[in-house]
């Protein structure tokens, strides 16, 4: 847990799920940067008693129209928040907040409750949810998918106005020219500010005469014939954001050629499951497995969900839950879980994801059921797999991936 002390408010904040061992922050300095931003340019905003009357610019404070304590008339949404810094600093405000995060969503909400914010004056939505009809202040934290931030803009750019308050930020690695150019495209005139902590803002001004275009995704793609087993030739679906929008990936295709066989009649968990072509092949090769397909993004479920009504043998189903691993999943209910763990916490490297998603399927799994997960050799999970199951097996090996197996006994 760490605080965040701005002139908006003082406020304790944690990931989520919250582990006192973690050293990474609930919070960096782009957050901070926009927060500070927002209170300089708009002083009649923050909380009464907060404002410093010097500061205030003239028409606002006690001497104007528009006292300290005026929240922007309209809404405020909040793209991208990471761990609902944004959202927790600015509750006043009664914020919309946007994320495709199912673990940012719960940050946000325990972060509120921690600072004894009530839960009812912020709006939680995803993004698979219809934005706001009309947005006055946009905030959007930049995320690590360029394409992520092209449909986010896309979808919410019709509710923005010329009076709309546009900021962005993000650290000065996340935002580039495509960045700048992506803003200016579809939202208006954009410049970005000086790099402060090595954060940086994108200041962007609404142009109601630019055309207002639908966003291009989903991308649908054909599997290539080569790809292996019997999903070649079949159409994978990408929402914005989902790793690899318009290939199979290596490391999937080298995980497609080594999944286990005989998994007719198993409870199968495509865990951290992404556009869902590992489920599909289950699918595909053991039509009455009971198949469960699980990510933390909104996004990937959606892309999961759409490729397998897209491309399943007719008759076949699944099970589709966005949520934190294997949580609420009833212990020793599974046989086999497939697992491609992510190794970063959006820029951040770290194997903390990957122990969490190991731990939770020791957990589900029955007694003599297996875990096969597929990394790259160099992160050494068969270290942490023997450590949580006591064992692990080298199924295969190339050069750069390696698919590993360890069994609950």
């Amino acid at each position: 847990m760490n605080r965040l002390t701005t002139s908006w408010a003082d406020v304790e904040l944690a990931r989520f799920p919250e582990d006192p061992r973690d050293p990474l922050r609930a919070w960096d300095a782009a957050d901070d940067y926009l927060l500070r931003h927002l209170a300089e340019a708009h002083p009649a905003w923050l909380p009464p008693g907060r404002q410093d009357p010097a500061d205030a610019p003239a028409g606002t404070g006690s001497a104007g129209t528009a006292p300290a304590g005026t929240a922007p008339a309209g809404t405020v949404a909040v793209v991208g928040d990471r761990w609902g810094a944004l959202v927790t600093s600015l509750a006043r405000l009664r914020p919309v907040q946007i994320t495709d995060s199912y673990l940012t969503r719960e940050a946000t909400r325990a972060n509120l409750a921690r600072n004894g914010v009530d839960a009812s004056s912020v709006q939680l939505l995803t993004t698979r949810d219809t934005p706001p009809g009309r947005v006055d202040v946009l905030l959007v934290r930049v995320p690590k998918s360029l394409a992520l931030l092209e449909d986010q803009l896309h979808r919410i750019t019709p509710a923005v106005h010329p009076g709309t308050v546009v900021v962005g930020t993000g650290m000065v690695k996340e935002i580039h020219t495509s960045t700048l150019r992506l803003f200016e495209r579809i939202i208006g005139p954009t410049r970005t500010s000086l790099a402060v902590r090595k954060a940086r803002l994108v200041l962007a001004t609404p142009d109601p005469d630019l055309p207002r275009t639908p966003s291009p995704w989903p991308h649908r793609y054909a599997l290539p014939a080569d790809a292996p087993g019997a999903v070649a030739g079949r159409t994978v679906v990408n929402h914005a954001g989902i790793f690899c929008a318009d290939r199979l990936d290596v490391g999937t295709r080298f995980f497609l050629r080594h999944l286990p066989t005989g998994l007719a009649g198993s409870r199968v968990v495509d865990l951290g499951c992404g556009n869902g072509v590992v489920g599909l092949a289950v699918s595909l090769a053991a039509p009455d497995a009971e198949l469960l397909l699980v990510d933390e993004s909104y996004q990937a479920v959606a892309s999961a969900e759409e490729t397998f009504r897209t491309s399943a043998a007719p008759g076949t189903t699944a099970e589709f839950l966005v949520g934190d691993g294997l949580d609420g999943v009833p212990a020793g209910s599974v046989d086999v879980v497939l697992n491609n763990p992510p190794f970063h916490s959006h820029q951040a490297t770290t194997d903390r994801t990957a122990r969490r998603m190991f731990t939770g399927a020791r957990h589900a799994l029955r007694r003599g059921g297996e875990l096969w997960v597929i990394g790259n050799r160099h992160l050494g999970y068969h270290v942490t797999l023997r450590r949580i199951f006591g064992n692990c097996d080298v199924v295969a090996s190339d050069p750069k991936f390696v698919v590993l197996r360890a069994t609950k006994r």
